[in-house]
C-alpha cells in the first residue's frame, strides 16, 4: 500500500497531469481518424518525449496508446471505416446498429465497454504487481534471452497465412540492429567503410519511416477521400450505461485482453476474437452477432482496451517489448536510463504503480471527454486525407531530423518510408521489422554473459524458468509445423499443387 501511495504521489505532478490530459485526448483524435492510427502519431512523439522526465513522456505516450481505441470506435460505427486497425471487429456489430437508427447506442455501448474493459484489466494488474515482483529476479541472462527469443517467435507464428515473410522481416529487423558498432567489444559491423553507417540504424529513425512516413505516402498515393458523417443526438451518458446490462460479457472481455496483452507478439486481435467467439457461443442470439448484435459489440470493445495496460507487463518486468508500440515506448526508458527488468520492481515499485494509476485516469478522462465532444469528432473525421499525408510527412521529417540534426536520418527514414509503403501495399506485416531489431538487441545483449556459465547445450536450460521457456518456444514451433501439415494433407486435391 505504500508503494501505491508512492506512486499516487509521483503522479500528482502538474508537468505529468497536463502530459496524462494531451496524450489522453490527443489520442481520441487520433484514434477518430481513419488513416493515422497511435502508432504514427508515437513515432511522430518519440524525439519529443526524450526531452522530458521519463514519467512524463511514458504517460503522454500511454495516454495516446490507450486512448486511441475510443476514437477508433467513432469511425468504425458511424461511416463503417475503422479509425485504428484493432477496431476492425467493431464495425461488424457497431455500423449495422448505426444503419437501423441505434448510432447513439451503439457509441455508448462502445464507449462503456472501452472504459469497463480498461479499468478491470488495470485493476487485476495492480493486484499481480506483488506477484510479478517477486518472480521478476528469478530471471538472469539466460532467462531473458529465452523470453526474448519466445517473443520474436511469438510475433512471426501471429501472422498466420504469412509466417514465412514475418520470418524474414523480423531476420531484417535482427541484421538491422547488428549495423553500426558491436556492443562488447566497440568494433564495426557490416559498415563497409561507410562513415554514416557508423552509428547504425536508429530505432526511432526506422520507425518514423515504417509507420508515419509509409503511412503518409499511403495516403498521398490513393484518391482523396473525406467522409461524411450526420450529427449524433441524445444522451450519451444514457447510452453508456447500458453497458452494466452486459457485465459479463465485458468481464471476460477484460480477462482475454489481459492475458492476451501479457503474451508477447500476440495482443488486441487475438483477445477480440477470443472475446467475440465466447460471446457469441453463450449468447440467446448467436444469429445476430455480425448484423448488429449488442454483446458482440461489447465483447470486441472491452477486449481491445484492456490490452493496452497488459502489454505493460512484459515490459516492466523483463523489458521485453509485446509489439511496436511497447516497443517505442523502451527507448524512452533508455534514453533516461531508466532500465525496465527486474530491478524495476524491486527497486521503482513506486513508478510501476504510478504508471497503472496514470491508465485508471486516462480512461476516467477519456470517457469525460467523449459524453460531450463526440459530435465535434466527426469534423476530425472529414478531414480530406491528402492534407493529413502532408502533416504527417511534415512532422515526421521534424521529428527524424530533431534526433541529431542530420539530413542522413531523414534519407534513412525516407527510405525506411518507401519499404514501408512497398510491405503495406502487398499487405506484408510491418511490426516484425522493428520487434526484431529491439528483441534482437535484447538477445544479444544477454546471451553473451549466459553462456559465460554453460559448458554444455543443456545447461542452458537447467533452471526451471529456462527449462519452461525453451519448451514452450519448441512446442510453439511442433505446433505450427503439425498444424501446416495438417492443412497440406486435408487440402482438396484439385488445389495441390
Amino acid at each position: 500500500m505504500e508503494m501505491f501511495l508512492s506512486g499516487i504521489q509521483m503522479l500528482m505532478h502538474i508537468d505529468v497531469l497536463v502530459a496524462l490530459l494531451i496524450g489522453s485526448i490527443g489520442g481520441v483524435v487520433i484514434g477518430a481518424i481513419p488513416g493515422v492510427g497511435p502508432a504514427v502519431a508515437i513515432a511522430i512523439l518519440l524525439p519529443a518525449t526524450f526531452a522530458m522526465e521519463p514519467l512524463v513522456g511514458l504517460t503522454m505516450l500511454l495516454g495516446i496508446y490507450g486512448s486511441s481505441m475510443f476514437g477508433g470506435a467513432l469511425p468504425a460505427i458511424l461511416i463503417n471505416t475503422p479509425g485504428t486497425a484493432v477496431n476492425a471487429l467493431t464495425t461488424y456489430d457497431g455500423h449495422p446498429m448505426t444503419r437501423r437508427g441505434e448510432a447513439l447506442r451503439a457509441l455508448g455501448l462502445a464507449y462503456g465497454a472501452s472504459f469497463a474493459g480498461g479499468i478491470l484489466s488495470i485493476i487485476a494488474l495492480i493486484l499481480l504487481s506483488p506477484v510479478l515482483a517477486k518472480i521478476a529476479p528469478m530471471f538472469g541472462s539466460r532467462e531473458i534471452f529465452l523470453a526474448a527469443l519466445l517473443g520474436l517467435v511469438l510475433v512471426v507464428l501471429a501472422h498466420r497465412g504469412q509466417t514465412f515473410a514475418a520470418g524474414m522481416l523480423a531476420a531484417l529487423g535482427i541484421f538491422l540492429g547488428t549495423v553500426g558498432l558491436e556492443p562488447v567489444k566497440y568494433t564495426q559491423r557490416f559498415t563497409f567503410g561507410q562513415q554514416w553507417l557508423g552509428s547504425g540504424f536508429d530505432l526511432i529513425v526506422v520507425v518514423l519511416g515504417l509507420f508515419a512516413l509509409s503511412q503518409a505516402f499511403l495516403l498521398l498515393t490513393e484518391p482523396e477521400s473525406a467522409p461524411k458523417t450526420e450529427k449524433i443526438t441524445g444522451s450519451m451518458g444514457r447510452a453508456m450505461s447500458e453497458v452494466l446490462g452486459f457485465k459479463r460479457i465485458a468481464g471476460v472481455g477484460a480477462g482475454f485482453g489481459v492475458l492476451m496483452g501479457m503474451i508477447p507478439g500476440v495482443g488486441e486481435f487475438t483477445a477480440q476474437f477470443l472475446s467475440y467467439t465466447y460471446a457469441q457461443k453463450t449468447s440467446k442470439t448467436p444469429e445476430a452477432f455480425g448484423k448488429g448484435s449488442p454483446e458482440g459489440l461489447v465483447a470486441s470493445e472491452s477486449a481491445n482496451n484492456a490490452v493496452p495496460a497488459a502489454t505493460m507487463i512484459p515490459l516492466l518486468a523483463l523489458g521485453i517489448p509485446g509489439e511496436a508500440l511497447t516497443a517505442m515506448m523502451l527507448s524512452v526508458f533508455y534514453v533516461h536510463n531508466v532500465i525496465p527488468g527486474p530491478q524495476l520492481f524491486q527497486g521503482q515499485l513506486d513508478f510501476v504503480y504510478a504508471l497503472y494509476v496514470a491508465m485508471i485516469l486516462l480512461n476516467v478522462i477519456v470517457v469525460c471527454f467523449m459524453l460531450v465532444a463526440s459530435n465535434g469528432l466527426l469534423k476530425i473525421i472529414r478531414i480530406p486525407t491528402r492534407f493529413l499525408g502532408v502533416m504527417i510527412l511534415t512532422l515526421s521529417f521534424v521529428g527524424v531530423y530533431s534526433l541529431r540534426n542530420s539530413t542522413v536520418d531523414c534519407a534513412i527514414a525516407a527510405g525506411f518510408g518507401v519499404l514501408g509503403l512497398i510491405l503495406k501495399r502487398q499487405n506484408l506485416p510491418v511490426v516484425p521489422i522493428v520487434l526484431g531489431m529491439v528483441l534482437g538487441g535484447i538477445m544479444e545483449v544477454k546471451l553473451r554473459p549466459a553462456m559465460a556459465r554453460v559448458k554444455v547445450f543443456t545447461d542452458f536450460f537447467d533452471r526451471p524458468i529456462a527449462a519452461f521457456l525453451g519448451l514452450a518456444i519448441l512446442t510453439l514451433i511442433t505446433l505450427h509445423f503439425v498444424g501446416l501439415y495438417r492443412e497440406n494433407r486435408n487440402r482438396d486435391p484439385e488445389e495441390q499443387p
